[in-house]
């Protein structure tokens, strides 16, 4: 069983059902992937999603990535990739993937460059952050890039969203 917490830290985000988005952003990044089956595991798998201002995100940009600026969105995994594999005998009842945070300023404005409703670019990068709990990286090579981009498009499609690196 799949379950998303969601936290809507920042009045920025407005009114829209973000628990609701946030989950299925959730639930497509993670199927579009070999672990798919997690989803409907016998125990509980869940990912935490902070919606909050530039202002946390840049902190926990420079505390963890030593980069002194905000960001749209960071990612904490939980699991290595080799725990992965250890999953399939878990008796703990529950698996935290890890938190995926986004910066609303910043979303804001990335979403209105590309003309997306706020709403659709945030879904975009949870599936971004969720892939990246998931292990995926696309800072470690252009091959990787390559298929990290793949996993995002098709699973963007699945929600009804643009291509996310379409021009």
């Amino acid at each position: 069983m799949l379950l998303t917490e969601t936290e809507v830290a920042s009045a920025l985000w407005g009114e829209a059902d973000w628990s609701a988005l946030a989950s299925a952003a959730v639930a497509a990044g993670l199927d579009v992937t070999p672990r798919g089956g997690l989803a409907t595991a016998d125990f509980c798998v869940e990912a935490s999603v902070r919606l909050t201002d530039d202002a946390e995100v840049h902190t926990l940009n420079r505390q963890f990535r030593q980069k002194d600026k905000p960001t749209n969105v960071l990612s904490f995994p939980m699991i290595d990739g080799d725990g992965f594999e250890a999953l399939a005998n878990t008796d703990d009842g529950e698996v935290l993937l890890g938190d995926i945070v986004l910066a609303a300023e910043t979303c804001a404005r990335e979403a209105a460059e590309k003309g997306w409703p706020v709403e659709h670019y945030a879904q975009a990068l949870i599936v971004h952050g969720t892939l990246h709990l998931l292990g995926y990286d696309h800072e470690t090579g252009e091959s990787e890039a390559d298929a990290m981009e793949a996993l995002e498009r098709e699973a963007c499609a699945r929600l009804g969203l643009p291509d996310p690196y379409a021009d």
